[in-house]
């Protein structure tokens, strides 16, 4: 005889009335493989079920039963149990819900959680970047009344640390776009027999446009993600909360010595992009175009006006100090962890560039309809 602890459920076709089955055994969550098979055995004439006899029955038990009722459309409430189990028949029926069918997902709600969390994110960063404006200009106006505030020797080390350091680097690119430029300009105007106006695409272009942009899209990866890099590591070594228990404003002490010498050096290297471009394109107009280079410079000389020199570097100071707030202030936000140094850093290289670029687009079109 099997022991009552061990017995295996069992199903039998009551002799009297074959439509009605009768449970007996241990209907637990022990025996699952074997009440699935029981039940996978039922006769599909049957109408009925009694589980009075069953000794033990538990919730996979009960949810084994409910699902063979629903599959044969028999009704549930009309199963027999014992009354010591009939409670947790009832709960179990109560919250057995069939569950709706999962909807094919095709990434469309998901893709518009994350658009919606970056435009939330972007906000966040514009407004904390015009906060950040206006507390640098209010420090500003500050040390004008308060010269003692005034670093002088930092300055200059970020003088040099972000325009001297970067002249090789921009004059060789400035060169080597310009030259480009100059080669696809002649490719498209030697069609028409007017290789010379390719004097007037280096010039224009590089005045007015890609002598500042290029400046400023190489500082903005060189030198705001140095700005963060340092005021990170600071941030992260607690060594800014010194500054302050110190009495001293990080502001005065690293923001405006990086701003300054930033709004100085920004202009200066632009002027070094300018002329390397048009030595480029001078250089290709000698060696590939047959254009002398007296006549080149000549053609130059006839041709360009100081609107489109004025025009390129009056953005400059603007690039200049969108880059500089953008990598301090991205700095200044570091939560402590190296990780957080490198998310910050990755931030304020895409931030300074992608806003560098936005400005000088509308700044086209403004010029453009301003006819200047």
């Amino acid at each position: 005889m099997i022991e009552p602890a061990t017995a295996p459920p069992q199903l039998t076709v009551d002799a009297d009335e074959p439509s009605r089955i009768r449970l007996s055994g241990h209907w637990t969550l022990e025996h699952a493989a074997e009440i699935a098979a029981c039940l996978a055995r039922a006769p599909a004439s049957a109408t009925a079920l009694d589980a009075s006899a069953v000794d033990r029955l538990d919730s996979v038990g009960v949810l084994q039963l409910l699902r063979f009722a629903r599959r044969h459309n028999l009704d549930f409430e009309a199963f027999a149990f014992r009354e010591d189990h009939r409670a947790l028949v009832c709960a179990i029926d109560d919250v057995a819900d069939d569950r709706p069918p999962r909807k094919r997902e095709y990434g469309v709600a998901a893709a518009l959680a994350r658009l919606g969390f970056a435009v939330h994110d972007n906000w966040g960063e514009f407004r904390a970047l015009i906060s950040f404006f206006g507390e640098t200009l209010l420090k500003l106006l500050r040390m004008v009344r308060e010269p003692g505030r005034f670093r002088p020797i930092a300055t200059v080390f970020h003088m040099e640390q972000v325009g001297l350091d970067a002249v090789p680097l921009v004059a060789l690119l400035c060169f080597l776009v310009g030259a480009v430029v100059a080669f696809l300009g002649s490719t498209i105007l030697r069609d028409f027999g007017a290789e010379i106006f390719v004097v007037e695409l280096v010039s224009i272009s590089f005045l007015r446009e890609f002598g500042v942009l290029l400046t400023a899209i190489l500082i903005a990866g060189r030198t705001s993600s140095a700005f963060t890099a340092q005021i990170g590591a600071m941030k992260s070594r607690e060594e800014v909360d010194a500054i302050r228990t110190l009495g001293m404003d990080p502001i005065d002490l690293l923001v405006i010595p990086r701003v300054l010498a930033l709004l100085i050096m920004l202009p200066l290297l632009t002027f070094v992009a300018m002329i390397a471009g048009l030595l480029g394109g001078l250089t290709v107009g000698a060696y590939a175009l047959d254009i002398p280079p007296q006549q080149y410079l000549g053609r130059m000389h006839e041709t360009m006006e100081l609107r489109h020199f004025l025009v390129g570097l009056v953005k400059a100071p603007v690039f200049a100090l969108v880059i500089s707030l953008i990598g301090c202030l991205e700095g200044l936000q570091v939560s402590g962890t190296a990780q957080s140094v490198g998310e910050r850093t990755t931030s304020s290289v895409v931030q300074a560039i992608s806003l560098v670029i936005i400005i000088d687009a509308f700044a086209a079109i403004w010029f453009m309809k301003m006819g200047f």
